[in-house]
């Protein structure tokens, strides 16, 4: 996928956002596992596959497909208590997660999460894997997360989701796309993505050239 070219990079130190789940974090094998015994501790069917292939939106709304409204937030505050076992060793850093972060501190700027997950459960797969921002906000979706990235001066986020795009646009930040989660290229695209790479890996080379 083509990215942008910049003339020379700023001398500002940036503000960059980062989403968790499929952004830094392959947490689909634990998130399955996780459905798995909460499905089986309510007898309450819940597909699994189909759950993962759709990680992004909080996670009362996928619930929200196999639950009655009145079962909701005590079944996610069981899910959330199910999680830290089944969920976290499993999960794994996508390709550049690491790199992506170091890239921005190379710069001498600030590298923040911003995700819809809990954010003690965000917390707990950051520091398993060793990945280490400078600030970690949780629990803010779509164009919620604008607030975060405001408040934090971020001027890029990026996002595996066309509601990252949205987040991104309403904080007035640069919306940087990876289609390594549900949204695949064309439909990044059609939300309005500024910049579309392959996966993180491209990250740093594309940073290296913004200029702000």
């Amino acid at each position: 996928m083509a990215t942008p070219s910049y003339a020379a990079a700023s001398s500002v130190a940036p503000t960059v956002g980062f989403d968790l789940d499929m952004t830094l974090v392959d947490t689909r094998p634990g998130i399955h596992a996780t459905y798995r015994a909460l499905s089986a501790e309510t007898g309450t069917y819940i597909d699994a596959d189909l759950a993962v292939s759709r990680l992004g939106p909080p996670l009362e709304q996928e619930l929200a497909h196999w639950f009655p409204d009145e079962a909701i937030k005590e079944t996610a505050d069981r899910y959330r208590a199910i999680y830290p076992e089944t969920a976290i060793a499993t999960s794994k850093a996508l390709p550049g997660a690491q790199e992506a972060l170091a890239a921005v501190r190379e710069r001498g700027g600030r590298a923040i999460v911003v995700t819809a997950k809990s954010q003690p459960l965000a917390e707990l797969h950051l520091t398993h894997l060793g990945l280490e921002p400078d600030a970690l906000i949780g629990w803010l979706w779509a164009e919620a997360k604008s607030v975060a990235l405001r408040e934090h001066g971020a001027t890029v986020y990026v996002g595996d989701h066309t509601a990252d795009v949205r987040g991104a646009h309403t904080a007035g930040a640069l919306a940087v796309s990876v289609p390594t989660g549900p949204c695949s290229p064309a439909e990044l695209r059609a939300e309005g993505a500024d910049v579309l790479l392959d996966d993180l890996t491209g990250f740093p080379q594309w940073f290296a050239g913004y200029t702000g």
